[in-house]
């Protein structure tokens, strides 16, 4: 059983006060707040042991590095990789994608009419970096449509892999609309499909809300990013199969990924410093191993249930609201549900919801296509994590009801 106020105690943020109010934090999917002994981790790395890592023959430099490779140690079993050589550290999402895209992209994996396959829900960093990819190749992407129930229709992917089809880049969970999606029927279909299909997935919504093993999903490459995991922005995981990551080439050049630089050639480090250039974000990285260790101290099966009873609830409290509709199934959501109010702009509702308190995320959230799907501009977005409660549901129901009544 979770204590909630023990929880809520380790978070200064949620006592703070906003227009008055008592905060309700309710944006979780953008960016979780974090708790004061990953704070503390933040403040007493630069305290104590701020220095630069590997190489290094001084005390600090020996001490930063052992906890950087500690951390790696720790981020790597979090998400069931074999070793921590598969893990590399990325600044998050946006960044691990990218560099997933431009090295296949470097090695003549992808010929003019070859097909990369997308959903329709994905996160604009799950679509662009593979539109830039299509640009340079010749490839084409392949979009997984929605069913009637405004979730992947799974027959269509069935449908759009083929012997054309050299990647599959899916998000475990819909960034848009908090769906938790069937990820690891579409890595099996796909890998039944041809074996060296490149399968990715972007973790960034699913990481710190469920239990998520790399062996168990059966993909090729996994994101996600530190800062919805109770950790600090620009700190983020890359986890890549062993084989792959030492076949495929570097994405930057620099510092650190050398083994050895004459002007005629140089050659690579070893895994995983391969795809390290430069000096990387040596306190994000520590921060983000105490914010496991944190996630680990509750327990992920704790946080997940408790996660899903919010939701559960909200959803149960919204249905009573005539004008509301929550886009997806009910019992596929992860830790997000997202609204549509019919005569209701998602800003103006947003903006009155932030005038008693509550934060909530409007707009398209980065998933322009999806909402063109869904037949609206953007939606209100409600997010939680493990310090949220059944009363702050409560709250933000009767205020989106109290907003409504204004507004319609």
């Amino acid at each position: 059983m979770i204590n909630i106020s023990k929880i809520r105690s380790q978070f200064p943020i949620l006592a703070e006060h906003v227009h008055g109010k008592p905060l309700i934090y309710l944006d979780n999917a953008a960016t979780t707040q974090k708790p004061l002994r990953v704070l503390d981790c933040s403040r007493q790395y630069y305290e104590s042991i701020n220095s630069n890592i590997h190489r290094g023959i001084h005390h600090l430099s020996q001490l930063a590095t052992e906890a950087h490779e500690q951390a790696r140690e720790t981020l790597a079993a979090f998400v069931g990789a074999t070793s921590p050589e598969e893990f590399v550290f990325t600044s998050g999402c946006t960044m691990g994608l990218n560099m997933i895209a431009s090295i296949l992209g470097r090695v003549g994996f992808l010929a003019p009419g070859d097909e990369i396959i997308l959903s329709i829900s994905e996160h604009h960093s799950n679509i662009v970096p593979w539109q830039m990819l299509c640009e340079r190749t010749g490839a084409i992407i392949k979009v997984i449509p929605l069913d009637a129930e405004q979730t992947w229709d799974m027959g269509q992917f069935s449908q759009l892999l083929s012997s054309k089809t050299k990647i599959v880049s899916l998000a475990y969970v819909a960034n848009g609309t908090g769906t938790i999606n069937p990820i690891r029927q579409a890595i099996s279909q796909a890998k039944a499909q041809h074996k060296n299909i490149i399968t990715i997935v972007d973790a960034a919504q699913a990481v710190g809300h469920l239990p998520v093993n790399v062996q168990q999903l059966g993909c090729d490459f996994l994101v996600f990013s530190g800062h919805k995991i109770y950790a600090p922005t620009g700190i983020g995981g890359l986890w890549g199969k062993k084989e792959l990551l030492e076949y495929l080439p570097p994405w930057m050049g620099g510092g650190e990924m050398i083994s050895e630089v004459t002007f005629e050639k140089t050659t690579y480090n070893a895994l995983p410093f391969k795809y390290e250039a430069g000096t990387p974000n040596i306190e994000g990285a520590i921060a983000m191993a105490e914010a496991v260790r944190f996630i680990n101290s509750i327990g992920l099966r704790e946080i997940e249930l408790h996660e899903k009873t919010l939701v559960r609830h909200a959803i149960d409290r919204l249905h009573e609201l005539p004008l509301v509709h929550i886009p997806g199934r009910d019992d596929c959501h992860g830790a997000a549900i997202s609204l549509i109010v019919q005569g209701v702009h998602h800003y103006d509702l947003g903006a009155l919801l932030d005038q008693m308190g509550i934060a909530v995320r409007t707009g398209h959230h980065c998933c322009q296509p999806l909402m063109a799907a869904l037949g609206v501009t953007g939606t209100t977005r409600l997010s939680f994590a493990v310090y949220n409660t059944l009363d702050e549901v409560d709250q933000t129901v009767g205020a989106i009801q109290k907003a409504i009544s204004m507004l319609v």
